[in-house]
């Protein structure tokens, strides 16, 4: 039963039995849009509850944090009371916060304008409206699935910008056609209707509870004149105000990855935020490390309970006690203390509250060198535990400067390749993302485009082959390097999609600057047989958009960490030179 047009633009009020009858038959929210005093709090209305009997409705004051149960209409002689009514409201007229609320709610448009909700759900409030910026869609395509139970607004800008996006084989051009897919599916689904709501947990995704909203009519801008209209953050900005507007008991919140766009936000006194769901790490300093230092106390506590055994050259020890619970699967454990003998482990089995123990090969000894090279410090002894064992697949290194990650992974893949045979060839490629300012386009075939990038291989191949060459002689010397030189294969990661590769040993330096889903594209290439070694430093990133927390490299390490053929180790002590290792710590 629609409500009758007022004769005027202010409306009479209804009569009691009218309103009684109004309520029984067909629920609907009545807000009174009444000015409160300076102390007080405004008042919500709230109709009676679907099935329950209409009776005559009591009238209360309507004094600071007093609800009353049913709604009353206002008292005829209240000196500031506001007529309930002043438009006449189409039936069909439906907003997102009718959608979002209780369906006892309906929307009556105030004095101001603007619509007011009475939200149905518990003391928690009302779920909070996201609207995005067009960055964070082209930066996450999933981030319109991240936000739980809360709801989603797009403004019609944000799609312009997305079809402008969509032209090119940039991963932002991917990026924005799968948006654009992934919206349309929504649009699609069956029974949809854009003025109440899209579900989000249309297209699978159930943990997305909240729903999706375009902007479907021009919405009022009321910025302040000196910001140009025409601008598209500018635009966005005023759809958040407007919607701010209309919606005052809704919290409205702006996610942008622009820094700029959310500083302008808050000087309006717009809430802003930076998308935070694709960071796998709030901190950078929680980022699994692949050791951990024994207590000192910690064969006082095992002496009773501990078992160990000998198997070639290692010694294993089955321990408990509480610290098996902070123990992963191939992670390292040491314990050094003065007068007592150090032990140096891996962590090899975890079951209920034991854990097996399995001592490390000592590569601090010349006779275990490989290729020519011998570990300097303890996290060195463990990565190359992880790069010369034939049952670990995957092996992440990270640390400063200097700490020997590209040294230790091309000694250890030489020495596999051709003295071992146990893979075929070295793969080596990397991130190409610049310092400065890009030197243009590179002539040559593709290894040969490689070659600026790849200098750290040349350094790193000129050490090894000093230190193997011996006496050889200047022409044994130059065999070795051609020899060297046909087993490894410097690669593009622009081509790596739709490749497999088999019996390889896949380095992939300067991890840090790739995205995580480039970084599965490149770990899903390994077929049978084949080892992937990333490397990275965490402080040297140079991809926009990218922070210690979202990059590719420490959501490899996170998500790897435990697996019984993975494993990492973060390197802390710089060997490079006394001047590499000061500028580290000072600069």
């Amino acid at each position: 039963m629609p409500l009758p047009p007022a004769p005027s633009k202010r409306a009479a009020l209804l009569s009691s039995e009218a309103y009684s009858l109004k309520a029984a038959d067909e629920p609907f929210d009545l807000q009174a849009d009444v000015p409160p005093a300076p102390t007080a709090q405004p008042v919500e209305r709230k109709t009676a509850a679907p099935g329950l009997p209409a009776g005559k409705p009591s009238v209360k004051p309507a004094g600071r944090g007093r609800k009353p149960a049913v709604a009353a209409p206002a008292v005829a002689d209240a000196p500031k009371a506001q007529p309930l009514l002043e438009k006449s409201i189409p039936t069909t007229a439906l907003t997102f916060d009718q959608a979002a609320t209780n369906p006892v709610s309906a929307q009556v448009t105030a004095s101001s304008g603007s619509r007011r909700r009475a939200s149905g759900k518990a003391s928690s409030g009302p779920a909070r409206l996201f609207v995005l910026d067009t960055n964070v869609l082209l930066h996450d395509p999933m981030s319109l699935f991240r936000f739980e139970e809360h709801d989603i607004f797009l403004p019609m800008i944000v799609l312009e910008e997305l079809d402008g996006h969509k032209k090119g084989m940039t991963e932002v051009a991917r990026n924005g056609r799968q948006t654009s897919r992934t919206l349309d599916a929504l649009v699609a689904q069956q029974g949809g209707d854009m003025t109440k709501g899209l579900k989000l947990s249309a297209t699978g995704h159930h943990g997305a509870r909240g729903l999706l909203f375009f902007q479907t009519e021009p919405l009022d801008n009321n910025l302040p004149a000196s910001l140009p209209q025409g601008k598209a953050d500018n635009q966005i900005l005023g759809v958040v105000h407007s919607l701010r507007e209309r919606h005052p008991q809704r919290e409205v919140i702006l996610v942008s990855k622009d820094i700029n766009m959310r500083v302008k936000a808050r000087a309006l006194g717009l809430a802003a935020e930076d998308y935070q769901n694709d960071k796998t790490l709030d901190d950078g300093e929680l980022l699994y490390a692949g050791a951990l230092a024994l207590p000192q106390d910690f064969w006082t506590r095992q002496s009773k309970t501990i078992e160990s055994w000998q198997s070639g050259s290692h010694t294993f020890y089955r321990v408990s006690g509480p610290a098996v619970g902070q123990f992963y699967i191939n992670q390292f454990v040491y314990f050094e203390a003065p007068g007592e003998p150090s032990l140096y482990a891996r962590v090899t089995e975890i079951r209920d509250k034991t854990a097996v123990l399995k001592t490390l090969k000592d590569y601090t000894h010349l006779k275990n060198a490989v290729w020519g090279v011998t570990s300097r410090n303890r996290e060195q002894n463990f990565a190359l535990n992880l790069l010369m064992d034939p049952e670990i697949d995957f092996v992440t290194l990270a640390g400063t400067a200097g700490t020997g990650k590209t040294l230790m992974a091309l000694a250890s893949g030489l020495t596999q390749v051709l003295d071992d045979r146990r893979y075929t060839e070295i793969i080596m490629t990397r991130a190409t993302v610049s310092v400065g300012e890009d030197i243009g386009f590179l002539p040559g075939t593709e290894e040969e485009k490689m070659g600026p990038w790849m200098g750290a291989l040349d350094d790193n191949l000129e050490f090894l082959a000093k230190g193997d060459g011996g006496n050889a002689g200047e022409w044994g010397r130059a065999a070795t390097n051609e020899l060297i030189r046909s087993r490894i294969k410097v690669k593009s990661m622009n081509f790596m999609r739709g490749r497999t590769f088999m019996n390889k040993y896949v380095i992939i330096d300067e991890a840090q600057n790739l995205t995580p889903k480039q970084m599965k594209t490149l770990i899903t290439r390994a077929g049978p047989g084949t080892k992937i070694i990333c490397m990275g430093n965490l402080a040297q990133i140079d991809t926009p958009y990218l922070t210690e927390g979202s990059s590719g490299l420490t959501f490899a390490v996170d998500r790897f960490k435990g697996w019984p053929h993975g494993g990492h180790i973060t390197l802390a002590r710089g060997e490079r030179s006394r001047l590499a290792d000061f500028a580290s710590e000072v600069l």
